[in-house]
């Protein structure tokens, strides 16, 4: 059974009604995150990657060469949390590591070639699934999704800036 929203006080020029509930909030972007992977790992043939797994391969196949410690603080996650994370993905042929050239105890980091497919497929089943999703929608709701982007993005910014992080 579902918890009733815990109701936010309205901040000074806010209507309670224009009050977002944070937990439903947090609630919705986690549920779809999570549905969204059950639905695309249907039908997969090759073995399922976990989330981590998946968010890794992400960001060294959009930034090749990446260290180690700038993945881990893309991800937000601790550098022994990434290695372990690395060390499995090298042992299934999905990354690879190199040292830096630069700093001998430093690895930089290389999605293979069966990684590659793997996330561009991965992405192109996503965008097609939340296409078709979106598309069923009314007018009114896909109008609202796409104003809401703005916000989105100012959210994760807030986030970004809390922790220190500069834009990325």
């Amino acid at each position: 059974m579902s918890e009733p929203p815990i109701a936010a006080a309205a901040p000074p020029g806010l209507a309670p009604a224009e009050v977002l509930s944070a937990d439903e909030f947090s609630a919705l972007l986690v549920g779809i995150q999570r549905l969204l992977r059950r639905t695309l790992r249907q039908g997969l043939t090759e073995p399922r990657l976990r989330g981590a797994h998946v968010e890794l391969l992400r960001l060294v196949v959009h930034s090749p060469g990446l260290r180690v410690s700038d993945a881990a603080k893309e991800l937000c996650l601790a550098g022994n949390s990434v290695s372990t994370l690395v060390n499995q993905l090298v042992n299934q042929g999905l990354l690879r590591r190199e040292v830096d050239p630069a700093d001998r105890r430093a690895a930089l980091l290389y999605a293979t070639e069966e990684a590659v497919e793997r996330i561009t497929e991965w992405r192109a089943r996503r965008t097609a699934l939340v296409e078709e999703l979106v598309a069923g929608l009314p007018a009114e709701d896909r109008a609202a999704l796409t104003a809401a982007l703005p916000a989105l993005r100012g959210v994760a910014a807030g986030l970004r800036a809390q922790l220190g992080e500069e834009e990325r």
